[in-house]
């Protein structure tokens, strides 16, 4: 492998493109081809972010020996096959968040990635920033005692598309795998796996979540409340509660600048702000274990992604959400 990671991104919408801005901050990587299924969209992409190559077709650039790991923006349903196009031909994937639409998938896809012996992650780059970093150092600094709860929220107001990602049961739609991720991850990075699952859900008429409000417990008695909608916008804070203060995660929480530590009353401000986008510093972790020949990350394993799915798995039972495969 050439000292510089060569990237490959494979479905080109919104949040490819603020992963391609970013990823030309980045001094260990190259965009070495990207893919639609459209040429002019592709060649267009191509052009804007200086990539080496375009593609027609996803199948082309799996097939390509300069491309070392590709990064999978496409919409939820499609990131099992698209993950599995690229791990049956050995390459290196970072997919978007969720890695699947339920359990069976993600199991699918790790043990595939386990056997090819190549990298792979599931790309929640909250988990590198910056003001992440800064709440895991608090927390091993024991700087508010046990644990009592967390409370997080994510929600913005948007219009009811039936045909847009967000609402169309067919590509994965709903607030619980789009956003309410995000809350659930805080909740299992900190707390880990609860031992009870509560949850209710408001649906649209294309069968997908609009709201849904979760209450985790845990074997000691912590308690996670937790909420993703896109009915209205809401704070989208998260509060880690402990027995001596509280630590907040400042608007929007999963790409905070900024992080609080409240203790008696006084409140300590940290400005940690990202780099581009946010997305750079996911980029760098990856590079870093490619360069190094690694197949998951210390900081995101893909035991931590099982255990994600699990969880998000019981909340849709819980709501009766159901994704046809």
């Amino acid at each position: 492998m050439s000292q510089k990671i060569r990237w490959g991104i494979l479905g080109l919408g919104k949040i490819a493109h603020k992963f391609a801005s970013d990823l030309q901050l980045s001094e260990t990587a190259i965009l070495q081809g990207v893919a639609s299924r459209s040429i002019e969209k592709a060649s267009d992409f191509a052009t804007t972010y200086h990539a080496k190559k375009a593609f027609s077709s996803y199948e082309a650039l799996v097939k390509d020996d300069e491309i070392d790991i590709v990064y999978i923006a496409t919409p939820h349903a499609l990131h099992f096959e698209n993950t599995m196009l690229c791990l049956q031909h050995k390459k290196a994937v970072l997919c978007e968040k969720p890695l699947g639409i339920n359990l069976t998938e993600v199991q699918q896809m790790i043990a595939k990635a386990k056997a090819q012996n190549v990298f792979f992650m599931e790309a929640i780059w909250t988990r590198f920033m910056p003001s992440f970093q800064k709440v895991h150092e608090l927390l091993n600094e024991n700087a508010i005692g046990e644990i009592i709860s967390i409370r997080a929220d994510f929600g913005f107001q948007t219009p009811f598309q039936p045909e847009s990602r967000l609402f169309n049961k067919k590509l994965g739609g709903g607030s619980l795998l789009d956003i309410g991720l995000y809350p659930i991850f805080l909740s299992l990075s900190v707390l880990g796996m609860p031992s009870n699952i509560d949850a209710s859900a408001r649906f649209t008429e294309t069968g997908v979540d609009s709201f849904c409000a979760m209450l985790f417990d845990y074997e000691n008695g912590q308690k996670a409340v937790l909420e993703s909608t896109f009915e209205v916008d809401t704070p989208t804070e998260a509060y880690i509660f402990g027995t001596k203060g509280v630590i907040k995660l400042h608007r929007r929480f999963h790409e905070a600048n900024t992080v609080s530590l409240i203790k008696n009353n006084e409140e300590t401000v940290f400005e940690l702000p990202h780099a581009g986008i946010g997305y750079i510093h996911e980029i760098e972790a990856v590079n870093s274990c490619m360069l190094a020949g690694e197949t998951e990350n210390p900081k995101l394993p893909l035991e931590f992604s099982l255990q994600l799915m699990t969880i998000i798995d019981k909340v849709k039972s819980k709501i009766g959400l159901q994704y046809i495969v």
